[in-house]
């Protein structure tokens, strides 16, 4: 006897090879060509370091707070402020110590080394000036320490998106090839493409999305504190300020 092809076997071989793609993560990963490979792996860095960034800044912001309200509590405890000074000199521990050891150190340089005579108001207003400079490089400086990190954030929160769309292109193109190539036009045949497509859409969204919820986040957080350094810096000036005025009035 001769074996009668049966209707429809071809198509049912064809549609079970198309099946045995892999849909998993892993499967599209392997599956996927150079390019979308490419992607998928500059996408999962870039979420991976924007998470080792975030929680560093979260327990960096959470620890700078804490230190600041305990010198804050020192600072106006009613202690001296030289004997405080001399207690945390060698080793401030935060930037709003930071702050005060600056203004402290230009204030016993000038005034406790054999400085100016302070009864002349131009002597005294110059002082002023060099303490508020000295406390306001030291503040830009500790923040631009910790703005350290947050442009990559940005990059990532603002980037990410897109390189996850150009995936998308590039599997869309892969689906449209692989319709030419097999001339059918069934699901199991364009199937992988979308998968790699919509893969990479997800994982964009996967790395922009907690980077531009982290950066906003830290950045109010920076602002805030930035601000804190500002207030305690206009406050501490004033303090040296009145110190000023009653040795120039000696």
């Amino acid at each position: 006897m001769v074996a009668l092809p049966v209707a429809g076997t071809s198509s049912v071989v064809l549609a079970g090879s198309h099946a045995a793609h892999d849909l998993s993560v892993w499967g599209l990963f392997l599956q996927a060509d150079l390019i979308v490979k490419c992607i998928l792996l500059i996408l999962v860095s870039a979420s991976i370091w924007s998470w080792a960034i975030i929680f560093d800044k979260w327990a960096t912001f959470k620890s700078l707070n804490s230190k600041a309200n305990k010198f804050e509590n020192s600072f106006w405890s009613g202690e001296a402020l030289e004997k405080l000074y001399k207690r945390i000199q060698a080793k401030p521990g935060d930037p709003m110590a930071r702050t005060f050891c600056a203004g402290m150190n230009e204030w016993n340089l000038t005034v406790e080394s054999g400085g100016p005579n302070l009864a002349a108001g131009d002597l005294r207003a110059g002082l002023q000036q060099r303490i508020d400079r000295a406390m306001a490089t030291t503040i830009s400086r500790e923040v631009n320490l910790l703005e350290k990190y947050m442009t990559f954030l940005g990059t990532v929160g603002s980037t990410a998106p897109f390189i996850g769309l150009f995936g998308t292109v590039w599997g869309i193109m892969n689906s449209f090839s692989a319709i030419a190539g097999e001339r059918n036009t069934s699901l199991a045949v364009v199937a992988p493409g979308i998968a790699e497509a919509l893969f990479a859409t997800a994982l964009g969204l996967v790395a922009a999305i907690p980077a531009v919820v982290a950066y906003n986040k830290f950045s109010t957080d920076l602002g805030r504190y930035g601000d804190r350094l500002e207030a305690f810096s206009a406050e501490f000036g004033s303090i040296l300020s009145r110190h000023l005025e009653q040795q120039g009035k000696r």
